[in-house]
């Protein structure tokens, strides 16, 4: 008697997005680093356009010029040759004030460890970039309120975070992120900190904002992570390996 088996269900459809504008572009970009009497090739000649509603992972073993990268593209470091554009602005020529005033209204940072302020409730955490940018009381408060429930944490706006569980800490993370409408989401090992569930968890809350219209970069060593995304750039020894399109 033969046994039947029930199929297993279809994955569900992958959501694409038609890129947009070109919001990074760097072109032949260096980085040297000087270690004591030795001179560090970071990168070395790297080339890399990035259009708006892109989802693109950068992968790379250790060494290979990723966090370098992801310091670039984020504009926390600046170039040693070669030019990065972002958004039509050149960064390579800016000043320390003019590139946190990029950082602070055109990316939103998710880092591994959260960066939360201990002492600060939840809703406090979501301001704080709009603070620095100028927003008064009340539309600080409307915008982080939104950005909570966007990321399901409305019940948990009074919480502080050793009260909250990693992966509602990490949501508060993305939420404060998007609070200032962003031109890219620049997530830094997003589930490192995480146990598996609750990383598959955040992997499809950046798939939702994906879904959504956001630009989102994830930087990874971890294949399954890089999976989600929809082109996944590798990096060796400073130099671009691959750059693929997902299917």
């Amino acid at each position: 008697m033969s046994t039947a088996t029930t199929p297993a269900a279809p994955a569900a459809p992958r959501h694409y997005r038609a890129p947009g504008p070109v919001v990074i572009e760097i072109e032949n970009v260096t980085k040297l680093y000087k270690m004591g009497a030795e001179i560090v090739h970071a990168l070395r000649g790297v080339s890399l356009t990035v259009r708006r509603n892109e989802y693109l992972a950068v992968m790379g073993p250790s060494g290979s010029g990723k966090s370098t990268m992801m310091n670039m593209l984020g504009c926390l470091d600046t170039p040693t040759s070669g030019k990065y554009h972002f958004t039509g602005k050149d960064v390579s020529s800016m000043t320390d004030d003019e590139l946190a005033d990029i950082r602070n209204r055109e990316i939103g940072f998710v880092f591994q460890t959260f960066n939360l302020l201990p002492r600060s409730t939840t809703l406090a955490n979501v301001e704080l970039p709009l603070i620095y940018a100028g927003y008064s009381p009340g539309d600080r408060r409307e915008k982080a309120v939104k950005a909570l429930h966007d990321v399901g944490l409305g019940e948990r706006m009074g919480h502080k975070p050793n009260e909250l569980s990693g992966g509602q800490r990490q949501r508060v993370a993305i939420a404060r992120a998007l609070v200032n409408n962003p031109s890219i989401i620049l997530a830094d090992e997003p589930t490192g900190n995480l146990d598996s569930r609750t990383g598959e968890e955040i992997m499809q809350l950046l798939e939702d904002l994906y879904a959504q219209g956001n630009t989102i970069i994830v930087v990874t060593h971890e294949e399954d992570i890089a999976r989600h995304a929809r082109r996944i750039v590798r990096l060796r020894d400073g130099l671009i390996e691959s750059d693929a399109r997902q299917q």
